[in-house]
């Protein structure tokens, strides 16, 4: 995608998302991915865009980040001929699991994977809608290097850069299309 083609798409992106002040609680104002969704081909070009930096990759598996990174990562993975691997909260999958347990800032938060969903030669992209403080797409990446993986990457709609999201994940290579 050239330059200007990436411009335009931000542009459209941006136009595109809905800002819900005070969601989930007052002074937080959620950024409302819905109104791309509801767009086929903006949604499309916003999946093809978020796959296009690891296109030369060899990307084996795309793993999505309940619940807005299924959203993305699926597509992701189909734009990349990659396998599409779910983390979830716990208590959510069905089949023998690795569990990751991180910090928030009160308090804590698990994270839950199919042990047998990757191998040692699988090469992972990490996607989701928002990177904020890092903390959920850190913890994912833990959780795929503990079941053997390489983690080639993180893949994400939006950055929020007064949040450290991007410092949190600086060892890593990370992509956005949009930055508030």
């Amino acid at each position: 995608m050239t330059s200007s083609n990436t411009r335009l798409l931000a542009d459209q992106l941006r136009r595109a998302i809905r800002d819900v002040p005070d969601f989930p609680k007052s002074g937080i104002v959620f950024k409302d991915i819905t109104p791309i969704l509801l767009d086929a081909a903006l949604f499309h070009r916003a999946t093809e865009a978020m796959a296009a930096p690891f296109a030369a990759d060899a990307i084996t598996h795309v793993i999505g980040i309940e619940s807005r990174g299924f959203i993305l990562g699926a597509p992701v993975a189909q734009h990349l001929g990659a396998a599409f691997v779910p983390v979830r909260k716990p208590g959510k999958l069905p089949s023998t699991v690795e569990r990751v347990q991180y910090a928030l800032e009160y308090g804590t938060d698990a994270l839950e994977m199919h042990r047998d969903a990757l191998g040692a030669e699988d090469r992972a992209l990490v996607v989701d809608d928002v990177l904020a403080t890092g903390g959920t797409a850190g913890a994912t990446c833990e959780l795929v290097e503990r079941i053997g993986a390489r983690v080639v990457g993180c893949s994400f709609l939006m950055t929020l850069s007064f949040l450290p999201g991007v410092q949190h994940l600086s060892s890593r290579r990370v992509e956005w299309l949009l930055e508030y």
